[in-house]
């Protein structure tokens, strides 16, 4: 069965133990450009140009983030797009994932979820504020 449309994947986020050393390696290796947002422990990482608001101008490409290496977030994860993540999580436990993380708000920009999927990968979901 055919969807009109696709969950796209919107974000990336690397995990780090020192993310100054690793800003550094990634900027020195691929030129992304860091913005440290310590008020919530977490830098923003910038791969491609991007408008006022922090949004990838060239289509394809997409931007993402540096927490600390936690339990939650251990290794290199994707974040899907969706338009609601409580859907999302109950069609992920329906297809054999489970919930690594539930709903949470990051203020005024939306909210984020985590799931494992079938093979133990650690996958993200967001959700615009307006969504």
């Amino acid at each position: 069965m055919a969807k009109s449309k696709l969950a796209s994947v919107i974000h990336f986020e690397i995990p780090a133990d020192d993310s100054k050393r690793a800003g550094k390696f990634y900027h020195s290796t691929f030129g992304w450009e860091f913005t440290p947002m310590p008020a919530m422990g977490y830098t923003m990482i910038q791969t491609t140009a991007s408008d006022k608001n922090g949004m990838p101008k060239n289509p394809g490409t997409v931007n993402g983030g540096m927490p600390k290496r936690s339990r939650a977030i251990p290794c290199t994860v994707v974040t899907i797009g969706v338009p609601n993540i409580d859907a999302s999580l109950k069609a992920v436990a329906k297809n054999g994932g489970k919930v690594a993380q539930k709903k949470m708000s990051i203020g005024e920009m939306g909210f984020i979820a985590y799931f494992k999927d079938t093979e133990g990968n650690l996958v993200g979901l967001w959700q615009g504020p307006s969504e």
